[in-house]
């Protein structure tokens, strides 16, 4: 039996996602807060501008959590809670609140779940945009 070594998001694998988005997010004229998790929830990577609304920061690991829970963008999961939603009591059921609101992504390498990445600060489909740039950047 084989086993497939997928190498883990790195911490500069995650400096770069975060430069990567901030850079996309300040050519469109925005200020936002980026979380970078690596697969176990931990925090790899943040920033936060003190020009962007002081929940961003909050609202950006949120997002991230989220997409990496998930494994799937967060964008994606807004109908799932809605009332008779394939997840509509997911978020009680959770030891941490989950966001469901565009702008966090899960991170994959080789196919397999490695972390995410979330964005907030923007309008919903601005801060899907920015994290999206982002994860393109470790393809």
């Amino acid at each position: 039996m084989s086993t497939t070594v997928v190498a883990p998001l790195t911490i500069e694998d995650a400096e770069l996602l975060v430069a990567t988005a901030r850079r996309a997010a300040e050519d469109a004229g925005v200020t936002v807060s980026v979380t970078v998790l690596d697969a176990g929830g931990h925090l790899l990577a943040f920033r936060r501008d003190d020009r962007a609304v002081l929940i961003s920061g909050e609202t950006s690991t949120r997002k991230a959590y989220t997409a990496l829970q998930l494994n799937a963008p967060t964008a994606d999961l807004v109908d799932a809670v809605q009332p008779g939603g394939l997840f509509h009591t997911l978020p009680t059921a959770l030891d941490r609140p989950l966001l469901f609101i565009a702008g966090g992504l899960p991170v994959h390498r080789d196919g397999r779940l490695i972390g995410a990445i979330g964005v907030g600060g923007g309008a919903p489909d601005q801060d899907h945009g920015f994290a999206t740039a982002a994860v393109q950047v470790l393809v």
